[in-house]
């Protein structure tokens, strides 16, 4: 009765028209040619002006266009889609690392599959497979061994093997070391506490071994008894604390402490706070990464800051070149540079080192 009487009235609306690519295009006044090229973000679409394409990419939001994907990937013989590996996906590494693959992905027009493997040896090697059977154009592998030589690109984020057709991108990991030795250094500390990572993780032996070759350049001499290394696959700071512990355990002296990256460190200064320390003002500590939660401790974490989300986004666009222009130079290594951010838990050393006295072990662990 009520839709009767609205046409009554001549209140009825006529159907919605759907709008297509030709409609659009003659709405623009433009080739459909043209919009498609826009609309799907093709490699062609360098050639078009600026103008043109906000143009386009306007009318296609007020309009409500969306583009037929089945169609496009007929056309392009792509399914337009990206498989991503990474060891886990919680706050740290991995997610900054994400967040610039997924920038670049949702820019470009791309949806992305990611896979967790847990450093479980079986998946890594069936991920890639699996992703295989599912049409993806190319795979990303984040902090994952890569030996596999795909029919697809790949490009690996802090993969440090040589496959061909791989594209690694890698941080200068001499400049890291050096930045933060140097730092320490400069504020006068010649006994430090190392934290390796454990031994699954893809950068801790080139970390490692960057950080001898720059301690013995810059003289500072490594104490074995005062290198540690993370046990297990959590991504919590319990990793973190649990080897502070065995550091401090050994007894030797020690007024600053290098942790494998943000989050053991964060787990580090709790094992210190435990004992009646005081960061800095008894121990300097340093981490690595930069991770957002870093500047927000307390106190904010000093650190070397990995650019990971620009290596994100730089893995997704040498991927998208490479799909989109097979034919282009390829390169086997990226390099990123990393930066010291200097924050508040770093500080002068106040002594020739806090594990020297027992009795200010048990002084400090009497202010608890």
């Amino acid at each position: 009765m009520g839709q009767t009487k609205a046409k009554a009235n001549g209140m009825a609306r006529a159907p919605r028209r759907t709008m297509n690519l030709k409609k659009l295009a003659e709405h623009l006044d433009l080739s459909p040619a043209t919009v498609s090229l826009v609309i799907n973000r093709s490699s062609a679409a360098d050639s078009i002006p600026q103008d043109t394409k906000d143009r386009v990419l306007a009318a296609a939001r007020k309009f409500k266009y969306r583009p037929n994907f089945f169609a496009r990937s007929l056309r392009a013989q792509r399914s337009f889609t990206i498989g991503v590996i990474v060891p886990e996906v919680s706050e740290g590494y991995s997610t900054a690392v994400m967040s610039g693959i997924e920038d670049y992905l949702l820019q470009e027009g791309y949806f992305y599959l990611v896979a967790s493997h847990r450093h479980r040896a079986d998946l890594i090697d069936e991920y890639p497979r699996m992703f295989l059977e599912r049409s993806v154009d190319g795979i990303i592998a984040v902090d994952t061994p890569w030996r596999l030589n795909l029919a697809v690109p790949v490009v690996t984020v802090s993969g440090h093997d040589t496959v061909k057709g791989v594209t690694n991108i890698v941080l200068n990991h001499l400049r890291a070391a050096e930045v933060a030795l140097k730092h320490l250094l400069h504020l006068g500390h010649r006994h430090i506490g190392f934290m390796k990572g454990q031994e699954f993780s893809s950068d801790t032996n080139v970390r490692w071994n960057t950080i001898e070759c720059i301690a013995k350049k810059l003289g500072i001499g490594i104490n074995p008894r005062l290198v540690v290394q993370l046990e297990g696959d959590s991504p919590s700071p319990q990793l973190g604390y649990l080897a502070t512990k065995k550091l401090l355990a050994c007894g030797e002296n020690f007024s600053a402490l290098f942790a494998f990256n943000d989050i053991s460190a964060m787990g580090a200064i709790r094992a210190l706070r435990q004992i009646g320390w005081q960061v800095p003002e008894d121990i300097s500590v340093v981490g690595f990464d930069d991770i957002e939660s870093a500047a927000y401790q307390n106190p904010s974490l000093t650190t070397v800051r990995q650019p990971l989300r620009e290596m994100g986004r730089a893995a997704a666009e040498i991927l998208l070149k490479r799909i989109n222009r097979p034919s282009s130079e390829l390169h086997d290594e990226h390099v990123v540079e990393p930066e010291l951010v200097v924050r508040e838990t770093t500080a002068r050393a106040a002594g020739p080192g806090l594990a020297s006295s027992g009795s200010a072990m048990k002084k400090r662990a009497g202010k608890r």
